[in-house]
């Protein structure tokens, strides 16, 4: 405590225009002198992964936790072990690091850990809209996105036309946690085959102590697992503890991931990957980004490899291959399209099949040079009437907290302008034209796109 004192002295000496600041320094010293040393100072100590549950590491000396770092995780939420639930065991949580980095000593890095479904200003033009940084975890936060307007614009009920855009702003706190509840059920009923779902949460008691090949994150080894035969039964439960997603410090992102692998299972997961993928996550620049089997698991409950409609048995020569390659089965509700300016060069662009290209419902997540995004419509029949496709109007939401209102787009698939002097310029259309519009251009080929008087992004 001394050599603090004598810290503070010489910040005085040096900046006296800080002494307000100091003060406060002092006083936060003199509570955590009369506060007890908490199992949050622990849980932060152990965000790289390298802490132990209490039973396991060593007290704390002297004030270790006498300042917080402004950028720290906050504590996550826990809920009662009376709750219920069966907790994790030490298979079941190595099976689940396997299935999601490939080994057991890979951890969620601080990108992951911080991130959950934060909603807009209830009332707003973007009420119905999720906040999402950039990021691994973006890509689920767009896909549950996706879902939560598909439930706000074809699903509940209410007293007028709801298919309108209107609608996505004229929601309210309740209805933006009940929007996020039916979305997450959605996704994790459609992983268990629409039979069961299992929803992982964390409590405050360590449910198992791992072994030396496992590497502790402090959060796994809390897992309560809650499984349920009913679809009304998990969006209840869910419905009743969306503050274990949706608040900050929650890990919300990753408590859902937990969730999803649960409920279509590992030894399921396993039979839907092939030869290509042996787990959902790969590292790339050092975060954690979602593999196209994970892709498709929130997209259609199945988590295949490739965009391709069914079963791949033969190669591009035509000879049989020695394992098949697995593709998509059936149509999804929501739609996914696909655009990268670097695979395009490499020529490894994927063609996404119909089932994908073409949903239930005119709502596709977008991949766009890696990033993630929504597109979508309030006119169900986009789908079902070719006529509707000649000229219609399209909604774009990017996630980015800099997008302050909903992207309008009007779409007019028989009209080439954009084609003229293209062969008269060298380069691709890609550098000519903002990346969605490439993207769309996958599902409407040759379209010309009118961004509405808003400067085109992406």
């Amino acid at each position: 405590m001394t050599d603090y004192q004598e810290l503070l002295q010489t910040i005085r000496d040096l900046q006296p225009s800080r002494l307000g600041y100091i003060e406060i320094l002092q006083e936060e010293v003199k509570r955590n002198q009369d506060r007890p040393l908490e199992r949050t100072k622990l849980e932060e100590e152990s965000e790289d992964g390298t802490g132990g549950p209490p039973s396991m590491a060593q007290p704390p000396r002297g004030n270790a936790n006498l300042l917080t770092v402004p950028y720290s995780i906050p504590r996550a939420l826990t809920v009662s072990p009376s709750l219920g639930g069966l907790p994790i065991t030490p298979e079941l949580a190595g099976n689940l690091r396997k299935i999601l980095f490939g080994n057991t000593f890979y951890v969620f890095n601080y990108e992951w850990k911080k991130s959950f479904f934060k909603f807009r200003e209830p009332y707003s033009n973007l009420s119905y809209a999720l906040e999402a940084e950039r990021g691994g975890s973006r890509a689920i936060q767009m896909v549950v996105q996706a879902n939560i307007i598909k439930y706000l614009l074809f699903t509940r009920q209410t007293n007028s036309d709801c298919c309108r855009l209107q609608s996505l702003s004229e929601v309210g706190e309740k209805e933006q946690e009940r929007a996020l509840a039916v979305a997450l059920t959605d996704i994790l009923w459609a992983a268990g085959e629409e039979r069961s779902a299992t929803i992982s949460l964390v409590t405050s008691d360590y449910c198992f102590t791992p072994h030396l090949d496992y590497k502790l994150d402090n959060f796994t080894e809390r897992l309560q697992l809650f499984s349920f035969n009913k679809k009304e039964d998990v969006k209840k439960f869910v419905y009743e503890h969306i503050q274990c997603f949706e608040d900050e410090g929650s890990h919300g992102v990753i408590l859902f991931l937990y969730s999803l692998i649960f409920s279509r299972t590992i030894t399921r997961l396993r039979e839907d990957l092939d030869c290509t993928t042996s787990h959902l996550l790969h590292l790339s620049l050092g975060n954690f980004v979602c593999r196209q089997a994970l892709m498709n698991l929130l997209l259609t409950g199945r988590a295949s490899p490739n965009v391709f409609n069914g079963t791949l048995q033969c190669g591009d020569d035509g000879s049989p291959l020695e394992k098949p390659l697995h593709g998509v089965l059936a149509r999804s509700a929501v739609g996914y399209l696909h655009w990268s300016r670097e695979l395009l060069e490499r020529t490894k662009l994927p063609m996404v099949g119909s089932m994908l290209k073409t949903p239930k419902l005119p709502i596709w997540v977008c991949s766009i040079n890696g990033t993630y995004s929504v597109l979508f419509s309030p006119n169900r029949s986009l789908l079902s009437d070719w006529k509707m496709e000649h000229l219609f109007h399209m909604y774009f939401y990017n996630g980015q907290p800099s997008q302050q209102s909903t992207a309008l787009l009007t779409i007019d698939t028989h009209s080439h302008h954009w084609e003229v002097g293209i062969k008269d310029t060298q380069g691709d259309p890609e550098k000519r034209f903002p990346s969605l519009e490439m993207a769309v251009r996958t599902k409407w080929e040759g379209a010309a796109i009118d961004w509405n008087g808003t400067m085109p992004f992406f």
